[in-house]
């Protein structure tokens, strides 16, 4: 155990956090390596967080906060990063959407101008809301609509593992529930979610700590203050009977099928979830891996694999509930109920033998590598950073993530694999319709 923990390197980005008097939490962790810094700023409001009858809002008004703000016209946010050279984005999740930009260093004080005037308010007009509603509803026929396997698994699988509106509906949204958004609806949304009281702000990269901490106070010092709204639970029993559905895609070339199985709670018991992050990587990260070797190799069963935690594959900035998910592609005629069985045969036969020699430590080592490789640009930094503070008050443990990863026991994974049982599986099966 002490040799192979010695083999994962560990980062050691220091980390300074701190809170303004509006509720706005900071963190930083200067870099000054190069002459970059990332930028991100992150709501506690996604996917789950959307009342009924407004699918896909949370997505909308992402779109709606680059739409010019409160001394800003509307694409001046563009204008001013790519004119310092600069690149920019937003994203939205299941729990949280951030907005963030890759910038070079003497460019910190318009990052954080920018950020901090569309925090007191985005320019919400109906021009603004018709022309971004469009523009959402181009994005659903380009990426679902209109795309072989679109929305599999991530807006086809949860329906089918829950019950509640939070948790199943398509986060994209309905055209219906899009064209019906008004102005008032978008103020009232931002009134609710955008306080400085529910975001953080992270910076990370080329900054010296005090002149970075004089201007963030100096840009958001005087955000007015609103508190973070009381976050709803979200959790549902987990499945007692394997529930299991099919659908006709009528451009897909090939059959499909995805399986997911509920895990722990990742913030509140993150040792009892780490071991079940490890086993989807066991099963099937490369081409030595269980599912991968068996399915692919030697069954030909199915033509790729994959398996992640999450259903947007984000393992460390998820909250419960949320799943381990495998999904395959199998050849033309594939039989579905024969993978379904060979996979569950697979986690008995682990559950029950246990790993290979060796099998473990590679599959450790093949994640450390990642982790650290995902944070090692300034930006993917400062995201990370801020939903770790955003959902566990801890971003330093970006820093111990490679570690408590080298830390799962092969019994830790076999335990693990022994709950992925079929009566707790949720699956859904794409049937291909379309020409091959």
């Amino acid at each position: 155990m002490t040799a192979r923990r010695s083999r994962i390197p560990a980062t050691k980005y220091p980390v300074e956090r701190f809170t303004l008097d509006n509720g706005l939490r900071v963190v930083l962790t200067p870099d000054r390596s190069a002459p970059v810094i990332g930028v991100a700023v992150v709501y506690d409001v996604g996917i789950r967080s959307e009342p009924e009858g407004r699918t896909g809002f949370a997505h909308l008004f992402e779109h709606l906060m680059f739409q010019g703000s409160e001394n800003l016209e509307k694409l001046a946010h563009f204008r001013h990063v790519q004119g310092a050279g600069g690149t920019f984005n937003g994203s939205t999740h299941l729990d949280y959407t951030d907005y963030f930009e890759t910038l070079p260093s003497n460019a910190l004080e318009r990052a954080l101008f920018l950020e901090a005037d569309r925090m007191r308010g985005p320019r919400l007009t109906e021009e603004n809301l018709r022309n971004q509603v469009d523009v959402v509803k181009e994005e659903i026929r380009v990426n679902v609509l209109n795309r072989p396997y679109g929305g599999f698994p991530w807006l086809t699988l949860p329906p089918v593992m829950f019950d509640t509106f939070p948790n199943a509906h398509d986060g994209y949204g309905s055209f219906d529930d899009l064209e019906s958004a008004t102005v008032a609806d978008a103020a009232d949304f931002f009134r609710r979610y955008y306080a400085s009281g529910n975001a953080v702000l992270a910076v990370s990269g080329d900054i010296d700590v005090a002149e970075a901490t004089e201007l963030v106070n100096r840009h958001f010092g005087d955000v007015p203050a609103r508190p973070a709204p009381e976050r709803p639970d979200f959790t549902e029993p987990d499945l007692t009977a394997e529930r299991r559905t099919a659908y006709t895609d009528a451009l897909a070339p090939l059959p499909a099928v995805a399986g997911a199985w509920r895990v722990p709670d990742p913030v509140t018991d993150f040792a009892g979830y780490l071991p079940y992050v490890v086993l989807a990587e066991v099963l099937t990260d490369g081409d030595a891996s269980r599912l991968v070797e068996r399915l692919v190799q030697r069954d030909r069963t199915v033509t790729s694999l994959g398996g992640y935690l999450g259903f947007m594959g984000d393992p460390f900035d998820v909250r419960d509930p949320t799943a381990l998910l495998l999904q395959a592609h199998l050849p033309p005629g594939g039989d579905v109920d024969k993978v379904l069985r060979t996979i569950d045969e697979e986690l008995d036969r682990l559950a029950s033998d246990g790993l290979t020699d060796g099998e473990l430590a590679r599959t450790q080592a093949r994640m450390a590598t990642h982790l650290l490789r995902d944070t090692d640009a300034v930006l993917g930094r400062a995201l990370r950073m801020a939903v770790l503070e955003q959902q566990r008050g801890e971003p330093g443990l970006l820093n111990e993530l490679p570690r408590l990863v080298g830390e799962v026991t092969e019994e830790q994974v076999r335990a693990a694999a022994a709950t992925l049982r079929p009566e707790r599986r949720a699956a859904i099966e794409v049937i291909a319709g379309g020409v091959r």
